[in-house]
């Protein structure tokens, strides 16, 4: 009885670790998933209105991304993504 208790719980425990997997999709393929937060209806988190990532609001990273600095903001190819925040908003 302990045995299949213990199978129980190991089954149990490896369902619940790759369906929560599941649930928080991620680009299946390798570099930038070509997802902007510009092109998104809604933000990841408090993006819009943290001066730094959504992640660490309190930051100052945001003033330092691509597009942000004189040096990089006329090149249409500088963009700063959030890779996978940005792709599960286009998900959801």
């Amino acid at each position: 009885m302990n045995l299949l208790r213990r199978a129980a719980l190991a089954l149990a425990s490896i369902a619940l670790v790759t369906g929560a997997a599941g649930v928080a999709a991620a680009p299946a393929f390798g570099g930038q998933p070509g997802q902007s937060c510009e092109d998104q209806p809604s933000r990841p988190g408090h993006s819009q209105s943290a001066p730094g990532s959504a992640f660490n609001p309190d930051g100052v990273a945001g003033t330092h991304y691509a597009g942000e600095q004189p040096q990089n903001s006329t090149n249409p190819h500088s963009v700063s993504q959030y890779d996978v925040a940005c792709f599960q908003v286009s998900t959801h």
